[in-house]
């Protein structure tokens, strides 16, 4: 299960060291694609192979649901971690999420994300002010 908040930069050549614990679930190899609210979603190659799987099983006749298999497979790149854990942000997944210098590392339960420091210092900050709101959202449907 990937879990916790990490920060760390991104160096000149895109790359950026993935946590420790974090490598164990993901392998040396894995997907990193475009994700929503404007970060990188980055799966284990059996996450993905779930993930893709699912996508191509939808029905293609709505634009919507073709536009996001579009946005997530398209945008799909397979990456490998180098001798020092890092691995290489594509240019266009980089330019996709906005990524400067800092950035945030959230492990998301089977998917590990990928920001901007300050976008996830915003939207950290919009979520927590808003957290009775969402368990009683979570709630209704049973989920907390």
């Amino acid at each position: 299960m990937l879990i916790g908040e990490y920060r760390h930069s991104i160096d000149t050549k895109r790359r950026i060291s993935v946590p420790a614990k974090m490598r164990k679930d993901l392998g040396e190899r894995f997907v990193i694609t475009r994700g929503l609210d404007s970060c990188l979603f980055v799966y284990s190659m059996n996450e993905w192979e779930k993930l893709s799987t699912k996508l191509s099983e939808l029905p293609m006749g709505k634009s919507a649901t073709r536009n996001f298999v579009r946005l997530m497979l398209a945008g799909a790149s397979d990456v490998e971690l180098d001798g020092l854990g890092r691995v290489l942000i594509p240019e266009y997944l980089k330019k996709y999420a906005g990524l400067q210098k800092n950035a945030v590392i959230a492990g998301v339960n089977t998917r590990m994300e990928i920001w901007d420091a300050g976008k996830w210092d915003e939207f950290k900050n919009k979520t927590e002010s808003n957290a009775d709101e969402l368990a009683e959202n979570l709630g209704e449907l049973g989920v907390y």
